[in-house]
């Protein structure tokens, strides 16, 4: 079967408290999806855990994992619960863009503070949406005027990472607290998956940011090393993708064991020894087999670039953006195969709505369309042939 345990974790420190909140989360996933809005509960239980200081140097109090580990936390708790796995990715993936975008004067008593006051960072970062803009305030600052779509985490956290454009088309990311005045943040995320997400709508009434809270220095994708952001935002996607196709298929597993029953036609005295059942596992575990050696492989690249800092070459750069390419791509497709497929291993009393096995086709189908797979493999395609790097963007 799949890997059930944190890859690369061996005796770390924080091991327990990871298994600690997998099996919080788990406990309540299926009430919870059907349920939706705020999991406030689930969330202070990862503010307690210490787990959102997980990618924080040790130097600033955090545990100072590498990224690899810190994903495969992701994986874990995405193979119980993707909606708490994406709010407690996107924390860390907003940590890593002060850092990548911002000073460190900026970034340093960021990190301690997250640490000491245990702050939850939410989404206000989109930028496919231009809905909010940036208008000078005579002081060196902004005022930030508008709304912002698809808000990952905004409800209940402590710091927001948001943009806005100036009157230039120039983008901004501003870091604010969450409760300044002129932020409010609707309730009106209702989607058919990822259902405790809150990616809803924040709106932003002549929010005002200071100057020393704009990250322009070195700025967004201002650098090979800056450039990194987007693929460890796309690196998160492929760990929630291969953790919701690995859940599913432990479910499945669990319930053509002890629940199903073979169809009337088969020799079978069990579902377990039918040989299209084990056709349809063998193809199950194959996909996220694959998936897994491509993802891991990924993240391994991943670190080897974010060590190099500042060193990193454009083209080494490249050569993680075609290894992320080609994870995403595959964990997304073998996702989506596992968690639409499982039903043919369960059979029609796994449907029953109390069971809520669909929800893991839900959330993925909900996530897999967070851009769009044809041009990954476009991208890839492009590398194949052209041998053409993917052109940085805050979605490559």
């Amino acid at each position: 079967m799949t890997h059930i345990s944190v890859e690369a974790a061996g005796s770390a420190s924080w091991q327990p408290a990871v298994e600690s909140v997998a099996q919080n989360l788990e406990r309540t996933a299926v009430a919870r999806d059907q349920a939706g809005g705020t999991a406030l509960h689930e969330r202070q239980v990862l503010r307690e855990s210490g787990l959102l200081g997980l990618s924080v140097p040790s130097a600033y109090g955090g545990y100072g994992a590498s990224w690899f580990d810190t994903l495969s936390v992701v994986r874990r708790f995405a193979r119980v619960d993707s909606s708490l796995a994406h709010l407690f990715a996107f924390h860390h993936l907003h940590l890593a863009t002060v850092r990548l975008f911002g000073t460190r004067e900026q970034w340093e008593p960021w990190f301690g503070q997250t640490i000491e006051r245990r702050w939850f960072w939410g989404n206000a970062l989109n930028p496919l949406d231009k809905g909010t803009r940036a208008e000078p305030n005579g002081k060196g600052g902004w005022y930030f005027v508008g709304r912002k779509s698809f808000c990952s985490g905004a409800t209940d956290s402590d710091r927001l990472l948001a943009s806005a454009f100036d009157a230039a088309g120039r983008l901004l990311i501003g870091v604010v607290p969450t409760t300044r005045d002129g932020i409010r943040i609707l309730d009106d995320w209702n989607n058919i998956g990822q259902r405790q997400t809150d990616s809803g709508t924040v709106i932003f009434e002549r929010v005002a940011v200071a100057e020393d809270e704009i990250l322009s220095n070195p700025g967004p994708l201002s650098s090979p090393f800056a450039c990194l952001r987007p693929l460890l935002a796309q690196l998160i996607l492929t760990h929630i993708y291969l953790g919701l196709g690995e859940g599913a298929l432990q479910v499945a597993r669990d319930f053509t064991r002890q629940s199903a029953r073979p169809w009337i036609a088969s020799p079978a005295s069990h579902p377990t020894e039918d040989l299209y059942v084990q056709g349809h596992y063998g193809r199950f575990w194959l996909a996220l087999e694959g998936a897994r050696v491509l993802v891991e492989r990924a993240a391994t690249l991943f670190d080897e670039a974010w060590k190099r800092g500042t060193w990193l070459t454009e083209s080494e750069r490249g050569e993680v953006a075609i290894a992320v390419a080609a994870a995403k791509v595959s964990s997304a497709q073998a996702g989506l195969d596992v968690t639409q497929q499982m039903f043919e291993v369960t059979g029609a009393r796994a449907t029953t709505a109390a069971l809520r096995f669909d929800r893991f086709w839900r959330n993925l189908r909900v996530h897999t369309l967070h851009d769009p797979i044809d041009y990954k493999i476009r991208e890839l395609g492009d590398w194949a042939l052209n041998e053409r790097f993917p052109a940085p963007s805050f979605y490559s």
